[in-house]
Order: structure tokens, then sequence, then C-alpha cells
């Protein structure tokens, strides 16, 4: 489908919730939140936290801190800050400004201002309202500071870091009371736009590599990769819950946030997941966890908080969590078929329930815990 309209898309969803009887059990939030105790004590009696502070890891923890808002879980809360604590509440390292990064893909210590040494700022941040101490923020504090503070704005030039960074400039603004980080906000997403927005869609492509008719899939289709639009409708639905609403460009992120909402809900396939190539399932075929799950996240996250139609986008709910409780939940608690780290659709690449990551994890307890508070509506 390479001509999307929002109120096609809107027909379409209105007719899929009247005519539609979504396959899979009856929930109770009980049952989800011994499914969001069980994923979470297998990952965490698996995995060390005492682990760097970059993006996979850290896209892992934005997961267990809402674990832990739900539920309470004390385990859940010592493992984030152990994390933490192992990295010193830094991201990259390097002391000096003058050498600091972000124009390409870096892991080095260097990379200071680079997005996937960012994100782990939003679990910091949230620690320090838990119990403050200043030393839990002094480098979120001196590193979102300085790019606030400067001049330029294309520092968001994939779609990962929207997931990665806006949420941090939001939680920046709620810690400082300073609206420099939500104008920076605001203006590094333009630049993003300016690069990797599809105007007709509202989707967005991984990078300037991705945009049509320049890159293709296989059979000439627009390339638009689950997990990348993923990161984006999490990253803004984490946006919104923190932006005040008086802010000027407040309507631009919902208007943004909706249509990209109804975009991706119309690409969902019949068996709830998202291929990995949104709009050529033949590119890469078969389930995807990680994209689907933040999707989930996203649309639930609307819903729950007035900005989507319950009605219309409950089947899509539906059929969503089917997927991830049925198929990628597996019965030790592990979480399947999540792509490996890349940034695109790999045609032959294969995924089963071996497929596992720290990043999916999170994913599908962003998605666990939304659904637990659809249920309560």
């Amino acid at each position: 489908m390479n001509h999307i309209k929002d109120w096609k898309i809107m027909i379409c969803l209105l007719f899929w919730a009247d005519s539609i009887t979504v396959q899979g059990k009856q929930w109770t939030r009980a049952e989800v939140l011994t499914v969001i105790n069980q994923v979470n004590d297998y990952w965490q009696e698996h995995h060390s936290p005492e682990v760097r502070a970059f993006w996979d890891h850290a896209a892992y923890h934005t997961g267990n801190m809402e674990a832990y808002r739900l539920t309470g879980n004390q385990q859940f809360l010592q493992y984030s800050q152990r994390w933490a604590e192992y990295n010193h509440w830094m991201g990259a390292t390097e002391q000096d400004p003058s050498k600091w990064l972000y124009k390409h893909y870096g892991e080095g210590q260097q990379f200071v201002l680079f997005g996937d040494w960012q994100v782990c700022f939003q679990t910091y941040i949230d620690l320090y309202h838990l119990s403050p101490a200043a030393y839990k923020i002094a480098r979120a504090k001196e590193v979102m500071g300085y790019e606030a503070d400067s001049q330029v704005h294309d520092y968001w030039w994939w779609a990962d870091a929207l997931y990665m960074v806006m949420p941090v400039m939001t939680k920046m603004y709620r810690l400082t009371g300073e609206q420099k980080y939500l104008d920076k906000l605001y203006a590094n997403l333009l630049y993003a736009d300016s690069i990797m927005l599809d105007a007709e869609t509202g989707l967005y492509f991984r990078d300037g590599k991705y945009v049509y008719p320049q890159h293709q899939t296989q059979n000439g289709k627009k390339d638009f990769w689950a997990r990348g639009d993923g990161w984006v409708l999490a990253g803004l639905a984490k946006v919104l819950q923190d932006m005040p609403k008086h802010y000027p460009h407040y309507d631009f992120f919902v208007k943004k946030y909706v249509r990209l909402a109804k975009s991706i809900a119309s690409l969902q396939q019949k068996e709830g997941y998202w291929t990995r190539s949104m709009m050529d399932p033949h590119q890469a075929p078969g389930p995807e966890t990680s994209g689907t799950a933040f999707f989930t996240y996203g649309i639930l996250w609307g819903v729950n908080h007035g900005y989507l139609s319950k009605k219309a986008f409950s089947p899509v709910i539906k059929k969503a969590w089917n997927y991830l409780s049925t198929t990628a939940l597996q019965p030790d608690g592990s979480i399947g078929y999540v792509q490996p780290i890349g940034e695109k659709a790999i045609p032959g690449q294969m995924i089963d329930i071996h497929s596992q990551a720290n990043f999916g994890v999170g994913a599908f307890l962003l998605a666990a815990c939304e659904y637990y508070r659809f249920l309560s509506r």
C-alpha cells in the first residue's frame, strides 16, 4: 500500500473494530502481571546488570523501569540501580567537549553527543526522582545542557535516535524547568524530518540511505524498517507523556504521533505482528518482535491516554498482544523472534524462538505494562 490517506486508514480501522473477532484468550490484569514478572525475572536471572551504558542495554532499562513503576518489584529497581552505578551515571565518558562526536556511528568514549550513548539518561533521571542525589544527573545535565545550548540541529540523523534522545529532552525539561530542552527537541526533530520522514505516509525511513526511490525493496516498494518506526512511535509516546500541553509546538507532536500510529496500524499482518519491511512482507518474511512490541506499546499508550480511539485501535492491540503473548513469549519467560542488532530488513535473515535481545525484552515490558493498564479502562 504505497498511497496511505488518514481518512482511509480510519475507515478501515473502524470497519475492523465492528467486524473482526480477534482470536486468543481473554486476559486478566493478574495474568498480564504474571507475564511481566516472569519475563523480567528470566532476563535478570540470566544477565548481569554490570554492562556498559550503550543503547541496547539502556533500551532494556527503559522497559525495566516501567515494569518497576507498575509492579513495585524492588528487584527490578535494584537491577537498574546496579547498572547505573556500574557506569558511574554516565554514557560515553570523554571529558573534553572539544572532542565530543555525533555525526556518524561510533561506540568509542568520544561519541558523547551520539544518541546511542544518551538513552541511558532516561533511566538515570528516573532513578534520580526516586531518590534524589546530584551526582546521578550531573553528567546528564552536562551533556544535554551542552547539546541544548549548541547552535547546530543535525544530531538525529537515524530513526533510532528519536527514541534514544527525544524522551531525554522532555525529561530534562521536567527536571530543570528550562524550555530550551523542548525547543532543541523541536529543532532537532525538524532536521530529522527533513532527511528521513516520508511525507506521503508519515512513516520514517531508517536514515537518508533508505529514502525512496533511491532505495527500494527487492519488489520496488518503500522500505520502512519496523524497529526503526517502532523507535519513533515509542519515542513520541514518551515525549507526549512529559511535554506540557501549553508548549507552543505541542500540537505538532500530537499530530505527528497520531498520523504515525494510524499508518503503522494499517500495515499490521493478520497474525498480529509487523514484518521487518513494513510495506513489503516478502523482503524478510515472518514475525518480528521488537518492532511489533514498540508499536504495541506506542498504540496502547495513545489509547490509554486518549490520543487514539479505543474502538478503532482495539482490534490492532488485541491481535498484537496475541502475537506477543503466544508466539514471542516462550514457556520459560524468554522473548523470541527479535531481529538482531541492525538497521534494515535483510532478505534471507532467519529469526526464531532463540533470537533474543535485551532491547526486545525492554520493548515487550513496555507493551505489557500498557496492556495491563488498557485492561483496566
